[in-house]
């Protein structure tokens, strides 16, 4: 099975009914109804496409990309000091 690199979408809009047009340019997650915007995900090989066509539509206020895929997730285990190890044995 192949895994595609997807990244998300911020789409802000101007009212409700026209989610469903959203839709069609990727996979909708979710939807805010107070703060007006959606998440859209999409393929990582066309979201620059994906954007202006986004960007064009009269109910769409602006387009957002997440940051996500470029953040690195790998963390470094930090090497306990000796002082603090002692400490933490002797309950201080």
């Amino acid at each position: 099975m192949i895994r595609t690199e997807r990244q998300a979408l911020i789409v802000w809009f101007q009212h409700m009914k026209n989610i469903k047009q959203l839709k069609r340019y990727g996979h909708l997650i979710s939807v805010s109804r107070k703060l007006r915007y959606a998440v859209i995900y999409v393929d990582q090989t066309d979201i620059e496409e994906k954007v202006t066509k986004l960007e064009r539509l009269p109910f769409v206020s602006k387009v957002d990309q997440s940051y996500k895929p470029f953040i690195r997730t790998t963390y470094e285990n930090k090497s306990i000091q000796k002082t603090k190890e002692y400490e933490y044995e002797m309950g201080i």
